[in-house]
């Protein structure tokens, strides 16, 4: 069984379009999605159009909750152009994702940790910025979680962990956008310097689950001539180069 692992797509139709052209020639049985996945400053209506006849399992994020309960004056920019520009089909097609979601074969589908759309699995916030975490972290924040394969994305970092136990953590990185600032819990950066779309393959063989990140090429100038028409010279920025605007 090979899985194609996708997460955090923000509304980026080409990347998007690229990794499943990409995770097709690879040859994967199954797609998941991980969320977070119309917000951003691109196409948040047709991302939506694209993905909803696959039926790919798909769980909701931070961002689907955020436009799903908060008033329109709290949002974020990112959320504020999906909910101007979403169908009312669209919307209670985000409603009816759950927050998490456990396959056949004991693979969990989270979006942040088991326990939170918005906490970092693999990676920890300082005082000082973006760290990875340490074994005993993400032991922590695993506590509880029995599955063999625990998916996880939010950060838009792509990694994976084993754990003592042989639980396989893997987080695909991000289909949409490669890097953002953010001041929770403390303010920092994610970078991945470069701006490919990113997923992961998983695979398995008997009773063990392994792992391969991908980074593809796609047209991600188009993509950021995109995000400065709709006011977002920050977004233009990290989708040209993987670095926070």
């Amino acid at each position: 069984m090979k899985i194609a692992v996708l997460s955090d797509i923000h509304g980026n139709l080409a990347a998007l379009e690229a990794v499943l052209g990409d995770a097709a020639t690879r040859g994967a049985d199954k797609m998941v999605n991980l969320g977070d996945i119309v917000s951003g400053g691109l196409h948040p209506r047709e991302t939506a159009d694209r993905l909803i006849p696959l039926g790919l399992p798909t769980i909701r994020g931070n961002h689907e909750r955020q436009l799903l309960t908060l008033s329109y004056d709290r949002m974020s920019l990112s959320d504020r152009h999906a909910a101007g520009e979403l169908r009312i089909d669209q919307i209670e097609w985000l409603r009816s994702l759950p927050e998490t979601l456990l396959l056949p074969g004991g693979v969990l589908m989270v979006h942040g940790t088991p326990a939170s759309d918005l906490a970092y699995f693999l990676e920890t916030v300082t005082r000082s910025g973006l760290r990875a975490a340490t074994p005993a972290e993400v032991e922590e924040r695993a506590r509880g979680a029995d599955a063999a394969l625990i998916l996880c994305g939010h950060t838009h970092v792509p990694r994976l962990v084993r754990l003592g136990d042989g639980r396989l953590i893997v987080n695909p990185g991000s289909v949409g956008l490669p890097a953002y600032a953010d001041d929770r819990p403390f303010p920092h950066v994610v970078e991945n310097g470069s701006p490919h779309a990113r997923y992961a393959l998983v695979e398995q063989r008997g009773e063990a689950w392994s792992a391969e990140l991908i980074a593809v090429d796609y047209e991600w100038e188009a993509a950021a001539r995109d995000a400065l028409g709709n006011g977002r010279a920050d977004w233009a920025v990290a989708l040209r180069t993987g670095r926070a605007g």
